[in-house]
């Protein structure tokens, strides 16, 4: 028996995760180079933000393009897909911002419990 799955759990298994949305949103203007996203994402791992920026390349999110050029130089930018993700990120920060005071309040309870070992 084949399961279906949502149309949300399609989305999020594409940019769900700590840092997939963030690199979008740091994508979503203009082309930028792996040091400066990793300057911008600290504190991701190297590791970390090649694994991330090759799974979205491959899922067609991403592009790179690399320089021919010394020292090397690559750039990541959304492609077309990846830029249609733009107004459900728009609609997310709007949702965030809205909502701040209770984003802020939740993230805290979260902390203290992840602290205290889940105990409040």
């Amino acid at each position: 028996m084949t399961q279906c799955k949502s149309p949300v759990s399609s989305a999020l298994s594409l940019i769900g995760g700590k840092w997939k949305i963030a690199i979008i949103y740091n994508l979503r203007q203009n082309p930028v180079r792996f040091g400066e996203l990793k300057r911008i994402l600290a504190p991701i791992t190297q590791q970390m933000l090649t694994k991330q920026l090759r799974e979205m390349e491959r899922d067609r999110l991403v592009d790179r393009k690399v320089y021919e050029v010394i020292p090397p130089k690559v750039e990541y930018s959304l492609t077309d897909f990846g830029l249609s993700f733009m107004p459900v990120l728009d609609s997310l920060c709007k949702w965030s911002t809205e909502n701040k005071i209770l984003c802020v309040r939740s993230l805290k309870i979260t902390s203290q419990n992840s602290s205290d070992g889940g105990h409040s």
